[in-house]
């Protein structure tokens, strides 16, 4: 409990003032507390996967729609995808929102290891608390510039199945950012920052393997198995890591490999992931992959094809717009939590072990740096659109990695409603902050078109396939 009593103790040690022309649009936050709350909730007991987000996808719409926003729905050939807006003239800023779950975790709020019976998807990465966060703010906004009479418009967009799914990257394509002036974006995390964060290129596919079933003891010589094409594949994209560059990332799971032992299996399926800081390097690789497919095909008598599944460009962060939101984040006074909270978090914290950092690491912001992440998101592409600022918060106890039991229960707890309160105020003020700053809007504008190049094209990592709407089911 050494840690619960410091956080408790220490926590006046990282207030900073409020400036008093912030006060209006935090307050504007605050009064959508148990809407943030509600939402969340309910996203989080939904868990549904991506791009079959129905219920997700359509309560945010609802409470949009009572707040006076305009919705297209089904955007981008995507049923659960939206976009909401409201207002006129002056800079149109959006707000990204999504509401995806995770297959093969779950978990309850429950600090300790605590799966629900029967249920087989979780929101591992907090995207409950990432649609509900920015639902909020985009609604904060709409009453602050109502409020002040401030021209400009608001928009939240509602972008599913960003996990393996690529859902932002059909609306990039689509053209639906393109007349947006800025984006801002956050993500639930174990700790406050808004680092200058580049992400991997990532492309990811299927590869279908066809053979020729017989009994695996009887007639052994008739049959050819799929599995064998996988494991040969498997075997020869292992042997390939030898020779990439470091920052090469290559990930796989068979998601098909026969039913009995006892009979020769005619399909077998494996699901890779290629990532890399470079696009290009990501390009250059996927023929390698490609090839250790036919060559596994040739050598086993089997048949292979493949499917791309989903694509994302690197972000393309933009330091100009990342100061500003790290001054944004420092001018919030930290999280408070109550006592019960607290002792929640702590105990979460012992399933870490000796090393797990300090509860009052959710408190603090991180020191501005300039970073590679190792990670992917779609948002990378949009980021390519249309200029984007992001932020990062303490909805998880210090200490927590995505994907995890423990990303699970923060999320569906107070804890982690906390810390999307949070990344709403700073998503808040960094967008008043844009609207009435035309210098900076300008500095960011250039910064952008010096970032991606004067003769940049955007190009996809996903080629010009429809959605996968089906990849999770």
């Amino acid at each position: 409990m050494k840690s619960f009593v410091m956080l408790a103790a220490g926590a006046a040690a990282f207030v900073t003032p409020t400036f008093a022309n912030d006060a209006e649009p935090i307050a504007k936050v605050e009064a959508q507390q148990e809407r943030t709350e509600r939402v969340a909730q309910q996203i989080w007991d939904f868990a549904e996967l991506g791009y079959l987000e129905t219920q997700s996808s359509g309560l945010l719409i609802d409470e949009l729609q009572r707040e006076g926003f305009s919705i297209r729905a089904g955007v981008a050939d995507i049923p659960t995808a939206f976009v909401a807006e409201w207002g006129e003239g002056g800079p149109v800023i959006g707000l990204l929102a999504e509401f995806d779950a995770l297959p093969g975790i779950n978990q309850s709020t429950a600090p300790t290891r605590d799966p629900i019976e029967g249920k087989h998807v979780g929101h591992a990465c907090g995207h409950n608390l990432f649609g509900a966060g920015s639902l909020s703010a985009a609604i904060a906004i709409r009453n602050w510039l109502e409020a002040t009479d401030t021209p400009g418009r608001v928009r939240l967009y509602g972008t599913p199945a960003e996990e393996g799914g690529s859902g932002k990257v059909y609306m990039a394509r689509a053209g639906l950012f393109d007349d947006a002036d800025f984006v801002i974006d956050w993500h639930p995390a174990d700790r406050n920052s808004a680092a200058s964060r580049k992400s991997l290129a990532n492309r990811s596919g299927k590869f279908r393997f066809r053979g020729v079933s017989a009994h695996a003891a009887g007639a052994p010589e008739r049959g050819r198995s799929a599995l064998d094409g996988v494991e040969a594949m498997n075997m020869m994209v292992n042997m390939m890591r030898e020779h990439t560059t470091m920052d090469t990332r290559i990930h796989y799971v068979i998601t098909s490999g026969g039913a009995a032992p006892n009979v020769v299996p005619d399909f077998a399926e494996v699901f890779y992931y290629v990532r890399h800081s470079d696009a290009d390097e990501v390009r250059a690789l996927w023929p390698r992959i490609e090839a250790a497919a036919k060559g596994a095909a040739m050598g086993t008598g089997t048949q292979v094809d493949w499917e791309i599944i989903h694509g994302n460009n690197p972000t393309l962060p933009l330091e100009s717009l990342q100061l500003m939101m790290d001054r944004k984040l420092r001018q919030l006074e930290p999280i408070v939590y109550t006592a019960e909270e607290l002792e929640w978090a702590a105990t979460i914290s012992e399933s870490f072990g000796e090393d797990a950092p300090e509860l009052t690491q959710a408190q603090a912001v991180e020191d501005y740096a300039v970073l590679t992440g190792y990670g992917s998101t779609d948002v990378g592409d949009v980021s390519r659109a249309v200029p984007t600022v992001s932020v990062r918060t303490a909805a998880w106890v210090p200490g927590t990695a995505a994907h995890s039991w423990q990303a699970v229960a923060a999320s569906g707890h107070s804890y982690g409603i906390k810390g999307t309160q949070h990344a709403a105020k700073a998503m808040v003020l960094a967008a008043v902050e844009l609207y009435t700053n035309p210098q900076l809007r300008e500095t960011a504008k250039a910064e952008f078109v010096a970032a991606r190049g004067e003769d940049y094209v955007y190009e996809s990592l996903l080629g010009d396939r429809e959605p996968p709407l089906d990849y999770r089911r």
